[in-house]
């Protein structure tokens, strides 16, 4: 099934706003001006500026360029471990009540009354759930009864946690984030869950965290063949395999590039041979 069949309004491409500090507005709206309609953000202040996200959206909403409606928002609830002292909730506050707090802070942040997507940002530890990882799914499913949030979703788990979560959640999450790494079959074993469970798998990192292989000889072949740079050759990769990806680029050109790519541009062979070009 393509995934945006699972999500309703959900976008074939996400702009992520990670790292961007005194330059997230800027960006943000060059990115909606070059068509990106899905952007991607946090109340963590280490390393977003969701507040800065949300004047982007509103310029371009008061310049008229696009409604609400068009886009499709998504911000996550990070932890205390992922935070610097800039904290969005009381660290004195029960985990649920954080999550209450970051996502009211996210509402003001972003100037909206509703949120398209909320996310887990990544479990407290390596291995399994801490009961806090509960907590604050829980605390989640609780802010998305009230009607505020289209989907919950979640980031920066493994094939393990994300069959914990599942076996105990009363909301299933529609989305899982990863960085994905192609000597992982970029990240096959999730995404097999994904599959299985009908959430859609949203990769990040596919060029930073795999340099060796978007630079190497087969890829650059296969672009040439497309008439496409090797970026968009792995951008066209993610989209076969039904993930949505997220790029955070600064360049206004590799934002043309990267909205230029679609499913059927590579051969179900090619597709095959990129799958798995770097798994040992």
């Amino acid at each position: 099934m393509g995934t945006m069949g699972l999500v309703s309004g959900a976008p074939t491409f996400l702009y992520g706003t990670a790292w961007k500090e005194e330059r997230t507005t800027e960006l943000v709206e060059t990115a909606i001006l070059q068509g990106f309609r899905g952007i991607d953000t946090a109340n963590q202040r280490k390393h977003y500026f969701e507040m800065a996200v949300g004047a982007a959206i509103t310029n371009q909403i008061e310049n008229g360029i696009v409604n609400r409606d068009d886009l499709f928002i998504q911000t996550k609830f990070t932890h205390r471990g992922g935070q610097d002292d800039r904290l969005p909730y009381n660290a004195n506050a029960p985990v649920s009540e954080q999550v209450h707090q970051s996502f009211a802070k996210s509402l003001e942040h972003l100037g909206m009354d509703r949120i398209d997507s909320f996310v887990l940002h990544g479990p407290s530890q390596r291995v399994g759930l801490a009961a806090q990882d509960r907590e604050a799914w829980f605390a989640m499913e609780e802010v998305h009864e009230q009607g505020a949030i289209g989907v919950l979703g979640v980031s920066n788990f493994s094939a393990e946690q994300l069959e914990i979560l599942l076996a105990d959640a009363n909301v299933k999450p529609s989305f899982v984030q990863n960085r994905c790494y192609a000597a992982l079959g970029w990240d096959q074993q999730v995404r097999g869950i994904c599959e299985m469970n009908d959430m859609i798998y949203q990769g990040f990192s596919l060029l930073t965290a795999n340099r060796e292989v978007w630079k190497s000889r087969p890829v650059e072949a296969i672009g040439k063949l497309h008439g496409m740079t090797p970026a968009q050759i792995i951008f066209c990769l993610a989209l076969e395999l039904d993930m949505l990806p997220l790029t955070g680029t600064s360049d206004t050109g590799h934002m043309r590039d990267n909205l230029a790519c679609n499913r059927g541009v590579l051969s179900p062979m090619e597709v095959q041979r990129l799958e798995n070009i770097a798994v040992r």
